[in-house]
């Protein structure tokens, strides 16, 4: 569009503020960006790719995962275990079982167990050219036997490279050596005086290596190995290290429909050892529920046989008793006994009995509770119930006085960390109490409701002779007691019976198995993919940053709706050195968008006078190309005919002379100083209707001297010989002379050049221009070069595109824009 009149007087139709607002983020722009730096994406995705491929070749380890399932029977937990958690969880919808054995299973005490047992703290890899990868203990040809009573380095890599006939070389690194050694012994590190580093040294199968730092004898795999290695790299770990790493690698889950049944899982670089592990863990869980059970039932034997053994002493004397009364007082025979009477008191005071034991039973559990005593601990059901809840909290309280015992060998009393544990001990002693007062309450509540029930039996017998009661009441003694003494026994035989056929409540379903499973992770195709994208993210995230801190004017489009200055016209790139275009190329795309131009200039002019024509131009800061447009609109002007002439007014950095080879001895300056006359500063040029006047040396007033009144009388002068005068103006971004310039003038132009010209800049010249302190205003848009190769050409609507002159006949246009120009040719056929 070429602007009119009409667009400047529905300028202030805009609020203000809005002018020279330009957008944060230009996502047009952004997006030709990415198009334009198409390559970089390609290289990005070549080089992810050849970091995806060599991760997943060289550096990716594989994790491999094996599962063990078991069921376990209910009820049957055991307080009396040593691997109790102190952070036991409370609950789990009645699988108390199913909890303490999880419990059981992260225990330190069983993983330490296992980790001594299958010498878990040594940890066999094998290194290729460059990834290195983990071995089971059975992968090895052989194995290392460490001297426990020697201290070890831990951590520190033990490379045995076979030499042939069992003979192995080991290989230390060439530093790292310590002399903080570990003991397996007391599970701590000592000190040693400094030592020299081992050398390299060949060994044998069941030879013993002796250095400083280390001692170990090679034994040989009695299974030969499937793959042969290369080397054998060996690492010591400390034991807490050891049950640190096993434990972060176990995962328990209950099924959802049978809460007895438990998946246990175990995660680690080896698939054997994985499932070795779970196999041996869940053997020595059973083994040691098994001996749990047989403890807790032998302890139950031992009480009840010591019961019995006082119940007994008084069964036989109250059988002494009871024979005196029947032959001596010859009463076994009574006449009209109330047997029916006499035999309900039987049966209320053998239910007493049997609750009266019971009771005894709790008393020893309490007491043993309050003693600490829990190896002597019996079942909860010679007491006469089973409570999983309560076996648990003994369990929780028990764990907890053991830390309690570690923990006071390193903090105060009235530490922390010791208050802490107190709080723990206090709360689960009072949760195992309050199981026990539940029965207590439920024993003596009964043995109350018996009482009253033989009581009433009792009245019954009110009538027999003193000499008959004594007898039955002796009776009723004795019998009261052998129900006790049956009850007791009947509960030894019960103990004894479990002891007899006692069997782990725990039982496989399925043992862990090395089925080829493939590994769980890393996945390696997301990862790839992972790093493919991070890559190709790279560039976009750097062409991003530099959108964001980008402040240069890119789009046109964009300028005039910041801006609602009119725009006379678009200025391809200009690939000549000098700048003489339309004299040098005339039938450049270029030197007709400047024709462009001129027609478009008269559309901001209002004064109908018939004298000559000043046209002022400006730009914000040097560089943007306004002597260049000053030259070519110059040069346009003259050869349509109209006597033109061009002042260089920019006093501080004069130019225009070198492009026309004219000498710059005397310009404006000089005349403006009245040094010279008006005939000595103008020159003739190629163009018969351009004359130039050069601004001459660089004066040390050069605002003064614009602002001067001989320079306004000059210009008038001019208007008075040229038809039109054109003023190449400082900057205004830099002095403020070409504002006063303006005043004078009947077009401004102001140049924006592409890529080039801030956007901060154009505040100020817009801001004038609503204000209506600037009239007569237009843009050029200066350098807008196809080498962007997604634009819209140079003329952007305003021109005709390269390749349509003569001197654009070699031009080859962009890809993009090619393919563009093809889609618009096949869609407009008709």
């Amino acid at each position: 569009m070429i602007p009119g009149k009409e667009t400047q007087v529905g300028k202030s139709e805009t609020p203000k503020e809005k002018y020279g607002s330009f957008a944060l983020f230009d996502i047009e722009h952004f997006l030709r960006r990415i198009l334009k730096n198409w390559y970089w994406f390609v290289y990005m995705f070549i080089i992810g790719y050849a970091i995806s491929w060599v991760y997943s070749k060289y550096y990716a380890q594989n994790v491999y995962s094996s599962e063990l399932s078991l069921s376990i029977s209910n009820n049957t937990s055991s307080y009396f275990s040593p691997n109790q958690s102190i952070n036991f969880i409370w609950g789990q919808g009645g699988n108390q079982d199913g909890v303490y054995l999880k419990k059981m299973l992260f225990s330190r005490s069983h993983n330490e167990f296992l980790v001594k047992e299958l010498n878990l703290f040594v940890n066999y890899s094998t290194k290729g050219l460059i990834k290195s990868t983990y071995l089971d203990k059975d992968d090895s040809p052989v194995f290392i036997e460490v001297d426990k009573k020697h201290l070890q380095q831990v951590n520190y890599p033990i490379t045995l490279v076979p030499k042939g006939n069992g003979a192995y070389e080991v290989v230390l690194p060439k530093e790292g050596q310590s002399t903080s050694l570990y003991s397996y012994e007391t599970e701590g590190f000592q000190n040693i005086t400094p030592y020299n580093r081992p050398g390299n040294k060949i060994v044998k199968v069941n030879e013993w290596y002796n250095s400083p730092n280390l001692r170990f004898k090679l034994i040989q795999n009695p299974v030969t190995p499937n793959i042969k290695q290369d080397n054998i790299i060996i690492n010591l770990s400390p034991i807490n290290q050891s049950v640190t790493d096993i434990v972060s690698t176990i995962s328990v889950n209950f099924d959802k429909e049978i809460s007895t049944i438990m998946v246990i899982t175990k995660k680690g670089y080896n698939l054997n050892s994985t499932v070795n592990f779970l196999n041996k863990s869940v053997a020595e869980l059973q083994k040691k529920r098994l001996e749990d059970k047989n403890i807790v039932n032998k302890n139950t034997t031992a009480y009840l046989q010591n019961n019995l053994n006082d119940i007994r002493k008084k069964l036989d004397s109250a059988a002494v008793v009871l024979n005196y009364l029947k032959t001596s007082e010859k009463l076994y025979n009574i006449k009209d006994r109330d047997e029916k009477s006499l035999e309900k008191i039987k049966d209320l005071e053998a239910k007493k009995a049997d609750l009266v034991s019971k009771i005894s039973s709790l008393n020893n559990i309490k007491n043993t509770l309050q003693s600490q005593n829990f190896d002597k601990m019996i079942a909860t059901n010679a007491a006469g119930f089973e409570d999983g809840m309560f076996s648990a909290s003994v369990s929780e309280l028990k764990a907890l006085y053991t830390k309690r015992s570690e923990l006071a060998s390193i903090y105060k009393p009235n530490s922390e960390p010791m208050k802490e544990v107190n709080r723990l001990i206090n709360e689960a002693r009072t949760g195992s109490f309050n199981s026990l007062k539940g029965y207590y309450t439920k024993y003596y509540d009964e043995i109350n409701r018996i009482d009253r029930e033989v009581s009433g039996a009792n009245s019954d017998l009110t009538t027999y002779p003193e000499k008959e009661r004594k007898y039955l009441d002796a009776e009723r003694g004795y019998n009261m007691i052998e129900a006790t003494y049956n009850s007791l026994l009947n509960r030894q035989n019960e103990a004894q019976l479990n002891v007899a056929t006692n069997q782990s409540d725990i039982s496989v379903i399925d043992p862990a198995k090395n089925l080829g499973q493939g590994p769980i992770s890393p996945n390696v195709k997301t990862t790839k993919a992972g790093i493919i994208f991070g890559m190709l993210l790279l560039p976009i995230l750097f062409i991003l940053i530099g959108e964001l801190l980008d402040n240069k004017i890119r789009n046109i489009k964009e300028l005039l709706s910041a801006t609602k200055i009119p725009l006379l016209g678009v200025i391809g790139n200009n690939s000549n050195e000098n700048m003489l275009t339309v004299l040098e190329q005339p039938k450049s795309s270029v030197s007709e968008a400047f024709r462009g131009i001129r027609a478009s200039v008269r559309f901001l002019m209002t004064n109908e006078s018939e004298k000559g024509k000043v046209i002022l131009i400006t730009s914000s800061v040097g560089g943007e190309g306004k002597t260049y447009v000053s030259i070519n609109l110059a040069s346009v002007l003259g050869l349509s005919d109209k006597k033109t002439i061009l002042l260089g007014m920019d006093l501080r950095k004069p130019k225009i002379f070198g492009d026309f080879k004219i000498d710059n001895k005397y310009g404006i300056s000089n005349y403006l100083t009245g040094e010279v006359d008006i005939d000595q500063i103008v020159n003739k040029t190629k163009i018969p209707n351009l004359d130039v006047a050069t601004s001459g040396p660089i004066p040390p007033n050069p605002s003064e001297l614009l602002m001067s009144q001989r320079n306004i009388k000059f210009i008038e002068k001019l208007r008075e010989i040229y038809d039109f005068i054109i003023i190449d103006s400082p900057p205004v971004g830099l002095v403020a002379d070409s504002y006063e310039l303006m005043k004078y003038s009947d077009a401004n132009i102001y140049i924006v050049r592409h890529e080039y010209t801030e956007k901060y800049m154009l505040r100020m010249i817009t801001e004038k221009y609503h204000n209506n302190e600037i009239e007569h205003l237009g843009l050029i848009y200066n350098d807008y070069a196809t080498k962007q190769g997604y634009g819209y050409g140079y003329g952007y609507g305003y021109g005709y595109g390269y390749g349509y002159f003569d001197e654009d006949k070699n031009y080859k246009e962009p890809l993009l824009i090619r393919i563009r120009n093809r889609m618009q040719r096949m869609f407009n056929k008709k």
